[in-house]
Parts: C-alpha cells; sequence; structure tokens
C-alpha cells in the first residue's frame, strides 16, 4: 500500500510539473510582448497582402517565439481567409494575444492626412498615394469621374474646390468613395455660415471663392498681403476687365517652371488665360490655401486695379489705380529681370 501510495505522489507530482512547463510556455510563447523592437511600430496590410506575407512583415517586429505563437493562433482562426487590409500599431509592451486580436478584429488605427496644395489632379492624386492604401490612378479616376462627383456637386475643374488643405484623421485603407466623402463633410464643414454670409456679400460662391484664392496663392506666398490682392481681382471683376493673371497662363501652357511670362504666351487658347477670357476660369489652379480662401472673403477694400511685383523682389507688389503708373512700376520690375537675367 505505501508503494501504491508512494508511486501515486511521484506520478502527481510530475504531473504537476508537467503542468507547470505549460503554463510556462503557454505565458512565454502566448503573454509576453511580441514585439522585439525599442519602439512602436507600424504594420500596413493592403488588398495584395495573404496571410503568408503578413507573417513575414510580422516576423521583422515580434520576437522568434512571438511570432511562432501569433501565427498559430492566426492559422487556427483561418486567418488566411480573413486576411485585414489596414494600419495596425504594434506598441512595446502588447502581448501576443492583443495584437492576434487586433488583426482578427481589424482593430487599425487612423493615419494624419494633410491635404496638399496640388497645382493639378494628377500631382494631389499623386501625393495622396503617398499618404493612404489606395495608388494614385484610382484616386485620380475617382476625382475625374464625371458621374461620380457630380453626385457630390462638382465637375472636374471645380473638384478641387472640394479639398480643404487641413490635416485630418482617416484609415489609411479608406475606399476612394469614402476619400471623397470624407473630404465633401470637411468642406461642408469649412464652409460655415459665417464664410457663406462673407462669400454671398461679394457675389461670389464658394467655387468662385476657391478659384480667385487660387490665384492669389499663386502671386504670393505673403499672406499679409493676400487680402490687398483679392482687393484689386474684386475690383477687376466689378469692372469686367480681364484679370490678367500671370499664374493663369502658367496653368494653361502647364508649365510651372516659368519665371518671366511673355508677350507670345499671352494669346494662349485656353479657358483658364485670364489675358483673352474675362471673369474667373471656369475652376481654380491649384487646391486654394485657407488663408488665400479667408483673404478673398476678408478683401481690403481700395480703388487698385493694377499690381506689379516689386522690382526688389520682395514678394510683394505694386499697386496702382492708373494704367500709367502700372506701366512705371511694371518697367522698373522689367529692369530688374534684366539686370539679374532672368528670362
Amino acid at each position: 500500500m505505501k508503494n501504491v501510495l508512494k508511486k501515486s505522489n511521484i506520478y502527481l507530482k510530475a504531473a504537476f510539473a508537467c503542468l507547470a512547463v505549460i503554463i510556462v510556455l503557454v505565458y512565454y510563447y502566448f503573454f509576453t510582448g511580441f514585439s522585439d523592437c525599442a519602439e512602436t511600430r507600424y504594420l500596413y496590410i493592403d488588398d495584395d497582402d495573404t496571410a503568408d506575407s503578413v507573417y513575414v512583415k510580422l516576423e521583422d517586429i515580434g520576437s522568434t517565439h512571438a511570432s511562432t505563437a501569433l501565427r498559430t493562433l492566426l492559422r487556427h482562426q483561418d486567418y488566411a481567409q480573413h486576411v485585414r487590409t489596414g494600419r495596425y500599431e504594434i506598441t512595446t509592451d502588447e502581448g501576443v494575444l492583443a495584437v492576434f486580436r487586433k488583426l482578427r478584429n481589424g482593430r487599425q488605427v487612423p493615419i494624419k492626412l494633410t491635404i496638399p496644395e496640388s497645382r493639378t489632379l494628377d500631382r494631389l492624386a499623386g501625393a495622396l498615394s503617398h499618404r493612404i492604401m489606395l495608388d494614385s490612378l484610382t484616386i485620380l479616376n475617382a476625382l475625374t469621374d464625371s458621374q461620380q462627383i457630380a453626385e457630390l456637386g462638382y465637375d472636374t475643374c471645380t473638384i478641387v474646390c472640394m479639398f480643404v488643405p487641413n490635416t485630418y484623421e482617416v484609415y489609411w485603407n479608406l475606399s476612394a468613395d469614402q476619400l471623397l466623402k470624407r473630404m465633401k463633410k470637411e468642406h461642408d464643414a469649412f464652409w460655415n455660415s459665417e464664410r457663406l454670409h462673407k462669400a454671398e456679400a461679394i457675389n461670389l460662391t464658394p467655387n468662385e471663392v476657391c478659384t480667385l484664392a487660387s490665384i492669389i496663392d499663386e502671386e504670393t506666398s505673403n499672406n499679409a498681403e493676400k487680402p490687398m490682392i483679392a482687393g484689386m481681382y474684386l475690383n477687376r471683376l466689378k469692372e469686367e476687365m480681364p484679370l490678367q493673371a500671370d499664374p493663369t497662363v502658367k496653368f494653361a501652357l502647364r508649365n510651372f517652371a516659368i519665371k518671366r511670362v511673355y508677350q507670345g504666351m499671352l494669346t494662349t487658347d485656353s479657358p483658364y488665360n485670364t489675358y483673352v477670357n474675362t471673369g474667373l476660369p471656369p475652376g481654380p489652379i491649384k487646391v486654394a490655401s485657407i488663408k488665400g480662401i479667408d483673404a478673398v472673403l476678408n478683401r481690403v477694400a481700395h480703388n487698385y486695379l493694377y499690381m506689379c511685383a516689386k522690382e526688389d523682389f520682395s514678394g510683394t507688389h505694386n499697386f496702382a489705380c492708373t494704367y500709367k503708373e502700372h506701366l512705371q512700376n511694371a518697367a522698373r520690375y522689367s529692369k530688374a529681370l534684366n539686370e539679374r537675367g532672368i528670362k
């Protein structure tokens, strides 16, 4: 009897020892930290990823034993059939189970998307594609899909008016449709009752404000001077004079490297050429800045009808009420260009 009890105790101790080892191994593999990095890392899973490619990406972040444990869990959950795209944050103190739940449930973290002041739709699409999962062609196709953007109240000339150059939190894997709808929502929030009333007071629609603002943005980077320039262009519109804005000629030619606009360029056949056409162009020549938009809405009231860049190349302008005075300003600037050999 004593021998039986002795053997039973031995088996019991062995069983407890095995259980202890199993508990330690389970804890080691599934409850210790997953990351093998010194700082938070981000896992990007796109449409082209498979379970195997995700495992490879995880191996660059997790320790060997943690990666093995996570792969085991994912395989048992049939992850290969349920790979979820997104941007996943993996902190240094998260365990295998926490990472597993994120991937299984698609619990990603948003990114900060800054809308750039791009000059053309293709450049805008290219800039956005560097920050979100969508490629530039997919974004460009959405921006030039007449039917899709018409549903939002725009055409291919005015769609850039919908983009307010701010920073927004979005999910990295948002669709093109979701991107456009989000930008429309942010646009409508930006154009609050105060801005709408100010636009109405100068007889412009929000799209027309953005169009004029885009020209002013290209005329100067000096935000303090923008309301002054806005006042001049609004005076021209009121007098039904051509705006004669050099940036519109560069846009019409699609040549933004031009440093000096010559007489021969002014006859370029384009609806965007404000030397040939009166009124505003059919749409903005870039994504207008908030400073530019607010400069139009808060224009300085004056009687100036002309402006010319200052000959000191300060980035500001000389303004004139008469054409004679303007010609004098232009002559000084032209002389300064020649002296610097700017062609």
